[in-house]
């Protein structure tokens, strides 16, 4: 490129570099985020109950005095990230500013139901973060994904292997599904009616447990692998059945999927969905299969909700064999397993739900 000639300025070649390194550093802002759950700081500056200072802040978190300007500088980062912001401690007595949550710093807080700190922790994992490492190779190789090419095995089978992460993982989901508490109550046209419901994929039933509690006409059972659900308590409307959807399904009113087709390829979502379609009733006696996913619309979504979504649709890839989808890359699978008609109401902010109907 010749600069002389005027095709490319100065200036928008360093516009350019500052565009280049913001995205080769952009770990920092995790691993930050990270480090800032690890430490606990969005539960001290929730339980300090006002703006808390800097030198509070390190007291506080027991700090050595000399991590004091290292606290600031990460402190800083993550205000600009918009985790954090800052107020004055006492407007009517000077000028000292303290740390104050953020929406998004309210959701890292530890003794709250709705809380992201599992998630964040989970996310930069080593287990999940050396995948990435190998990505390059793995376009050369015959792995079916970069995780596989990183660790040897799938990650289903390195879960299952390994109970530390298996567990660590599990919190993950876990925590990503006590969101659904926000809007569930929301969703009456949904949920209300059923008599059953089977939670496919669904953990140690926290998703079964949010509906079972604002629908408790609904008697949800949790399917999942054996040693996900082994040694879990049965309760009143809610059991535990361990198993493969791959080859049997449990018949119930309705087969809930939350964050578990988007883990496949289009082609076991479509075997899926058939085993769904033969287990539940015609949908004039209320049969139907529930979504929660992602629907890529990048015409409509927003700047940062598109790239989140395209971030996760890399995510598929790399961790399993599964993708995000597009309204109509939904709608095909839909339609090869069977199914009539859908219904998309985007309620769950990434996420929306999706009805299926035989």
């Amino acid at each position: 490129m010749d600069l002389h000639n005027g095709q490319l300025g100065a200036r928008e070649l360093f516009q350019a570099q500052s565009h280049i390194y913001k995205h080769a550093f952009s770990f920092a802002n995790s691993m930050s985020l990270s480090c800032a759950v690890q430490l606990g700081i969005p539960d001290i500056i929730h339980n300090h109950e006002k703006p808390i200072s800097l030198p509070d802040l390190v007291s506080s978190l027991q700090l050595p005095p000399s991590k004091t300007n290292s606290l600031h500088r990460i402190m800083s980062l993550l205000i600009h990230l918009g985790f954090f912001a800052t107020m004055k401690i006492d407007p009517n007595h000077g000028d000292q500013e303290g740390y104050v949550l953020t929406p998004s710093s309210k959701l890292l807080i530890k003794s709250e139901m709705a809380n992201l700190s599992p998630f964040v922790q989970a996310m930069v994992d080593p287990v999940l973060v050396t995948p990435w490492q190998f990505l390059g190779d793995w376009f050369r190789s015959n792995e079916e994904t970069a995780f596989e090419t990183a660790h040897g095995v799938a990650m289903w089978e390195f879960c299952d292997k390994n109970p530390k992460f298996n567990n660590t993982f599990n919190e993950a989901m876990g925590s990503d599904s006590r969101m659904m508490s926000l809007v569930v109550r929301d969703c009456e046209g949904v949920f209300g009616g059923l008599n059953s419901l089977v939670d496919v994929g669904g953990g140690t039933g926290i998703n079964a447990r949010i509906i079972s509690e604002a629908f408790p006409g609904i008697k949800c059972t949790v399917f999942d692998l054996p040693h996900v659900v082994e040694n879990l308590p049965q309760e009143k409307n809610l059991n535990y059945v361990g198993g493969d959807m791959f080859r049997s399904f449990l018949s119930a009113d309705a087969i809930f999927f939350k964050c578990v087709l988007h883990n496949w390829s289009d082609e076991n979502c479509v075997k899926i969905l058939k085993r769904c379609r033969e287990a539940i009733p015609s949908k004039e006696d209320g049969g139907k299969v529930i979504i929660i996913d992602m629907v890529v619309d990048g015409d409509r979504d927003e700047h940062d909700i598109a790239e989140t979504k395209l971030v996760f649709d890399i995510l598929m890839m790399v961790l399993v064999t599964g993708r995000e989808r597009s309204e109509k890359e939904w709608e095909k699978i839909f339609l090869e397993a069977g199914f009539s008609h859908y219904k998309i109401t985007p309620i769950f902010g990434l996420r929306s739900l999706i009805e299926i109907y035989p």
